[in-house]
């Protein structure tokens, strides 16, 4: 866990694109699950964060 926040600190690619792959898979989750509406209502805002961030991390030095 302590490599993986010093990489996150030391802004490396792998580290902040695993991250963002997550939010992408919880905003996948949380848009097809039936039993929260809020959870529903966020889930496209947590994937496009998600995907902008994969976005701008792909960026990033290895």
């Amino acid at each position: 866990m302590t490599t993986f926040l010093n990489r996150l600190f030391r802004l490396r690619r792998d580290a902040w694109e695993m991250l963002a792959s997550v939010l992408i898979a919880l905003g996948v989750v949380m848009l097809m699950q039936p039993l929260s509406l809020s959870l529903y209502s966020y889930s496209f805002l947590v994937t496009l964060v998600g995907t902008v961030m994969f976005i701008v991390v792909s960026h990033f030095p290895e």
